[in-house]
């Protein structure tokens, strides 16, 4: 058995807390807590921007739902600087320094503004931001390259940003509701998608003028669902422009490619179209010689295999690097010398820093906690976030060889300079066929191996993604670990980082390697002198709602159950943003078993475990009537359970007196069947 134990301790601080003087994390807490969005650094390599989001206290309900969010500049030179750049009471994010470094530009929300824009502050000198845009569909990922600034928006393609501006406030105004579609998609997560307004590209000079259209009139759109930064580039001399938009014109499903174009054209090339899954990520290297994007060659499996590929502009030469490497590339930002590039990769339960030359091997350069939002200098220095289990999200310097990292800023110290997280390790055991199946395991404060603790099995959504080391703030480990619990995060069987093979096996059963996987974890704990075997509870959300509506049709060891956004029937999941498996495997009418096996519904006859059903009105992902129908069954059979709805939350429990008592009813229903705290 592997082990890797990693301290409680937070490493920055500089003073010890008495172990007497201690308090215990809680969601409370949580909300008390600045979240750090990626860095920015500049081209100089010596200051970083991070936007840093805080939410009001509780004494304050008129603003409960109105996070504030603020620039802050950080050195990376002393370590100590750490300063506003933005007033309270206003929102800024997604700063972008120009090329020299003495401007920054940033989405604001300001005053009268009813959407964000372009907003720009003088960096070299004193100076308030001056606002360049008034887009009435509002303005996202921002790109500067050369005297431009690029941005998205979401418009009508057919109107002018006056017509834009009355269309929006005579849909205000109407008291109609209704919503119409003639194809999809028609949703996303959270939100209804307007099926006349498409996401185009846009720029405005950085000193302020005209704002020009790149994208409309060229017949194609960013991806309807979702156009942020990794949908376009321009390159260095701002002459190309590269961006990704669908290419299939007919069907449910799209086909995203990379498409090329000189700027100022209505032409744009295609040049993946002989791959009919997703490419995407367009990158112009630093001297313009090149174009990097990545491509996933199976349509229909978002959890495919991520791979880099390079086009020489000149020649249009194409070739794939690291074909054999055994893991997706992501986070990808080009070294300055356009000789490789470094990376954030989900590795194995970790999210660690590789560099990525274009001629050799892949080379791992951090190991312990998770590092992403990579952000490089002119001169090759590099920031990241990182965080763990065990603190939050920060902003750290990282050595070119990843030896080094050095922590840059001091959020969230006072706060959680006197809170006890536990400790964690990585622990490996074996799975379903055999297989080495990687697991977090989280200790509470004070834990005596000599006792014996209830445990918490959490199992994560995807299914094709992974747990890794990371403050969770929606499931907070900390949190459940100091009610009293071990806590175990599984990284079964089609989870993300442990390979292709790996990630795949579990497609199109979805039900029998996880469910296995997550037994075996419970034998595991059960031959531990510490573990009481007899207050053991489970719960998951999403795909993890999914594999505990599983564990309430089969045989398990848990006296509870925790079922946050289940996929509770696979048929009825047909009715969401999206339908599992019916793009790769086809619909249900064509391959019943496949739907009728792996659904938990069809073992309702089975369910007797008291059961929390947890869900929001707002999931488009999963939705609403999910929870409604598991109810129903429990209730049927004469199930102890509870239902908890949410009419104004999604997927995700996302505001503070909402997550509060999603803590709160987390932690009543466990305690409840399995008592906390050592015996």
């Amino acid at each position: 058995m592997k082990r890797i134990v990693l301290s409680c301790l937070v490493m920055s601080l500089s003073f010890a807390v008495n172990a007497e003087e201690t308090r215990r994390l809680s969601a409370e807490v949580l909300w008390e807590l600045s979240r750090l969005a990626p860095p920015v650094i500049s081209p100089d390599g010596r200051h970083i921007v991070v936007a840093a989001t805080t939410y009001p206290e509780d004494d304050d309900p008129e603003q409960s739902f109105n996070p504030e969010t603020r620039l802050w500049l950080l050195s990376t030179r002393s370590g100590s600087e750490q300063r506003p750049l933005t007033a309270e009471g206003t929102q800024a994010s997604e700063p972008v320094f120009s090329p020299d470094g003495s401007r920054l530009a940033f989405v604001g929300k300001r005053d009268d503004d009813d959407t964000g824009q372009v907003y720009v502050l003088p960096m070299d000198k004193p100076g308030e931001a001056v606002k360049l845009t008034d887009v009435p569909t509002g303005v996202s990922a921002l790109k500067w390259t050369g005297e431009h600034i690029y941005f998205v928006s979401n418009v009508w393609p057919d109107k002018t940003f006056e017509a834009m501006a009355e269309e929006i406030e005579a849909e205000e105004d109407s008291k109609l509701s209704a919503k119409t579609w003639n194809a999809m998609p028609y949703s996303h997560w959270d939100h209804w998608l307007d099926e006349e307004r498409q996401n185009h590209l846009f720029r405005i000079p950085a000193a302020g003028g005209e704002i020009e259209a790149l994208t409309l009139g060229t017949d194609l759109q960013l991806p309807r669902t979702d156009a942020g930064t990794g949908e376009y580039d321009v390159s260095p001399d701002g002459k190309l422009l590269a961006f990704v938009a669908n290419s299939r014109t007919e069907g449910v499903y799209p086909d995203y490619d990379v498409f090329l174009m000189e700027i100022g054209s209505k032409e744009a090339e295609n040049i993946t179209e002989e791959n009919e899954a997703p490419d995407g990520q367009p990158m112009f290297a630093p001297d313009g010689k090149t174009l990097a994007y990545t491509r996933q060659a199976i349509a229909g499996f978002y959890g495919d295999q991520v791979k880099l590929l390079i086009r020489k502009l000149r020649s249009g030469k194409t070739d794939l690097l690291h074909e054999t490497w055994d893991r997706s590339v992501s986070g990808l930002v080009w070294a300055p010398d356009a000789k490789g590039f470094y990376g954030a990769i989900d590795d194995a339960g970790s999210r660690r820093v590789h560099y990525l030359p274009l001629d050799g091997a892949p080379e791992r350069l951090t190991d312990a906690t998770n590092f992403d939002g990579l952000s490089i200098a002119d001169d090759g220095t590099l920031v990241a976030r990182n965080q763990s289990a065990v603190y939050p999200p920060r902003v750290v310097l990282v050595s070119k060889d990843g030896k080094d990292v050095r922590r840059l800023d001091r959020f969230n110290d006072e706060i959680l300079a006197d809170v006890d997280m536990g400790t964690y390790e990585s622990v490996t055991y074996t799975g379903a066929d055999g297989d080495e199946i990687q697991m977090w395991v989280h200790y509470p404060p004070g834990f005596d191996s000599r006792k014996q603790y209830p445990l918490l099995l959490a199992i994560h959504g995807g299914p094709h993604g992974a747990i890794t080391d990371v403050f969770h703030f929606r499931w907070n480990t900390p949190t459940f670990a100091s009610w009293g619990y071990v806590v175990a995060w599984p990284n079964f069987h089609g989870s993300s980082g442990f390979g292709q093979d790996f990630t795949d096996s579990i497609n199109p059963d979805w039900l029998t390697k996880p469910y296995a996987d997550v037994i075996a974890a419970t034998e595991w704990f059960a031959d531990k002198p510490w573990i009481d075997s007899e207050r053991m509870v489970a719960g998951g959300g999403s795909y993890g709602g999914y594999l505990s509506s599983v564990l309430l049709g089969k045989e398990h060891p848990f006296k509870a159950l925790v079922i946050h956004a289940a996929v509770y029937d696979m048929y009825a999941q047909t009715s969401a943003d999206f339908a599992v498996h019916d793009q790769r495997f086809g619909p249900y009418w064509e391959n019943p078993d496949i739907y009728a096996e792996i659904s938990p519904h069809m073992y309702a006859a089975g369910f007797d475990t008291p059961s929390l059903v947890i869900h929001g009105q707002n999931d488009l992902r999963v939705p609403v009537g999910q929870a409604f129908s598991l109810f129903r069954a429990l209730q049927r059979n004469g199930v102890e359970s509870r239902l908890v709805y949410y009419p104004d939350e999604n997927h995700w429990i996302l505001t503070r007196e909402n997550s509060v008592h999603w803590y709160g009813e987390f932690r009543d229903w466990i305690t409840r069947f399995a008592a906390p705290g050592p015996r």
